[in-house]
């Protein structure tokens, strides 16, 4: 099958690349710099210009058989008025490369990302499905439009599913990556109140559950992108410091995150605690369901 990717230099991208590779399939992806994708990725990968500001011709899909829409601006930036909407539009305008999947007329599945702040940051620790309504402040709104316009796709009869990312884990980028360095000098520990629930999923499970998605086609709509054991954050914190044998006690204050972070330190010190109900029922298997498990892999 022939597999068009946006977002294949993101934290994602590349490791879904070489998964796709393995297992036959033809990648196509879709950036603003080509050139320079390229050049990070395995030889035989084409790809086509893309900016989500503009139009997407349908014949920069190439013959795509199916559609892995990752690209977005970060979310962990300050909230400024600008980067409100460079995060509502790199995410609402980009995923209208449903056009181009429609004049195309190859494509037939549609995976593309979306994130748990679908579900607001205030829900405290009642578990959240995909059946559970939406939030009612920025990433929500945000991600109500996202997935309103992926799911146009279903309108072309193009079997869709979008993915509500957790906290993907990996030393390489995102939370983990930030929180290493205080952690590993015996500075780290929880935020805020420490009872806010953490979302997590290992990198790989992340990829896999992409991957799945593709082989299964009958699974469409929401499926959420998150361990079956999300934990509090002050057990985040514990079970970090012990993986990597340093005292995980040294607290911090809200008002210093919100001081560093402004707007978006909400998402750390609200969280939502969200179950992978769509994934189990579809027979996915996650590899890393426990948090200690999945952080003494990555830091092995």
């Amino acid at each position: 099958m022939k597999v068009a990717l946006t977002g294949a230099s993101g934290f994602l991208g590349p490791g879904l690349v070489q998964g796709l590779l393995e297992r036959g399939h033809q990648v196509h992806i879709l950036s603003r710099n080509v050139e320079h994708a390229l050049a990070r990725l395995p030889a035989g990968v084409t790809g086509a210009p893309f900016d989500a500001g503009s139009p997407l011709p349908p014949e920069a899909l190439a013959d795509a058989e199916a559609v892995v829409h990752l690209a977005g601006e970060p979310v962990a930036q300050r909230w400024t008025r600008e980067g409100k909407h460079r995060i509502h539009d790199s995410r609402v305008l980009g995923t209208r490369v449903v056009a181009a999947m429609r004049g195309a007329g190859t494509v037939r599945r549609f995976v593309s990302a979306s994130a748990i702040g679908y579900y607001g940051g205030t829900r405290g620790a009642d578990p959240l499905t995909e059946e559970s309504p939406p939030g009612d402040d920025f990433l929500a709104r945000v991600c109500v439009d996202w997935e309103a316009e992926a799911m146009q796709a279903r309108e072309s009869d193009i079997a869709t599913a979008v993915v509500r990312m957790g906290v993907v884990l990996h030393p390489d980028g995102g939370a983990l990556h930030k929180m290493l360095p205080p952690f590993r000098v015996g500075a780290g520990g929880p935020v805020g109140s420490g009872e806010q629930f953490v979302s997590w999923v290992h990198r790989d499970d992340a990829r896999d559950l992409l991957l799945f998605l593709l082989a299964h086609p009958q699974v469409e709509g929401m499926v959420n992108a998150t361990a079956p054991t999300p934990v509090t954050n002050a057990f985040f914190a514990h079970t970090l410091g012990h993986v990597l044998g340093r005292p995980s006690m040294v607290r911090m204050p809200a008002f210093m995150l919100k001081a560093a972070l402004g707007e978006m330190a909400k998402v750390v010190l609200e969280g939502q605690r969200v179950l992978p109900q769509r994934a189990h029922e579809a027979g996915f298997v996650f590899r890393y369901p426990e948090l200690e498990g999945a952080l003494r892999d990555l830091l092995a």
